[in-house]
């Protein structure tokens, strides 16, 4: 069954809380999430997190928008064949290690324990996922948005709403406001590959923080509120049958 919808962009976060790589092309396989989506994440140094068999963990264990959202004035890159992170500010490189590795982590550690300042409970440590991702919820999930939805929002607000205040994995363009919620519980296809859509996105307050600015300039849970009886944008997926996906392929109800 048509939707109208394309798949308009794909996001990988490979640190929880930092900026997105947009890719061209991704291989999405069965019962996991984006690869390398938030593969890493900034925790509290007095979280108890075990460096050696890290598991899920809620988000108040780590920086993040909600919290920090002077964390949205940095820009990074991750080259996964290396494990290479560089975090830009205005333009600037202001570190770069190999976050695979101690001296790496170290250096990149350094920086945000200095730029969080009282912010890094305990300090920080740079964390790396095995086995699963540092994301809001336990389950290796994609989160999907609908870019008409928010279209739709900004009808409420009266101005206009970065998409990036989400967070979306997958960015669907062209459908009708609002449809992703009646995928809920069905299967879409995307390319080659099969997606069951598992449930809404309930938001928080780090869609507040201007990803551009890093001021927190709109309520935009009331205006979700106001405008639809929900505080939800965008559903989570698991991916059934594997594939390739690029920008441009249709999604459709399966």
């Amino acid at each position: 069954m048509p939707t109208n919808a394309s798949l308009s962009e794909i996001c990988r976060y490979p640190v929880k809380g930092l900026s997105a790589d947009r890719l061209e092309t991704t291989e999405l396989t069965p019962n996991t999430g984006l690869p390398h989506d938030r593969r890493f994440a900034l925790a509290h140094g007095s979280a108890r997190i075990d460096a050696g068999a890290p598991e899920w963990r809620p988000k108040s264990d780590f920086l993040t928008l909600v919290r920090n959202e002077r964390l949205a004035k940095l820009e990074t890159q991750f080259d996964a064949s290396t494990g290479q992170l560089a975090i830009h500010r205005d333009g600037r490189k202001v570190v770069e290690g190999d976050a695979t590795s101690a001296l790496g982590r170290a250096l990149i550690e350094q920086f945000f324990a200095a730029f969080m300042g009282q912010e890094a409970r305990g300090g920080v440590r740079l964390v790396e996922a095995s086995g699963f991702m540092f994301t809001d919820v336990p389950e290796a999930w994609i989160s999907i948005i609908n870019l008409e939805s928010v279209r739709d929002l900004e009808r409420v607000t009266g101005s206009p709403v970065d998409p990036v205040r989400f967070r979306g994995n997958l960015l669907v363009a062209g459908g009708h406001p609002w449809s992703e919620h009646v995928w809920v519980g069905q299967e879409i296809a995307i390319g080659a590959t099969r997606l069951k859509v598992r449930q809404r996105i309930g938001r928080c307050a780090a869609t507040e923080v201007n990803p551009t600015t890093a001021e927190r300039d709109m309520q935009i849970l009331r205006a979700l509120e106001r405008g639809f009886g929900h505080a939800n944008m965008g559903v989570y997926a698991e991916v059934a049958g594997g594939g390739t996906i690029q920008p441009g392929n249709g999604v459709e109800l399966a």
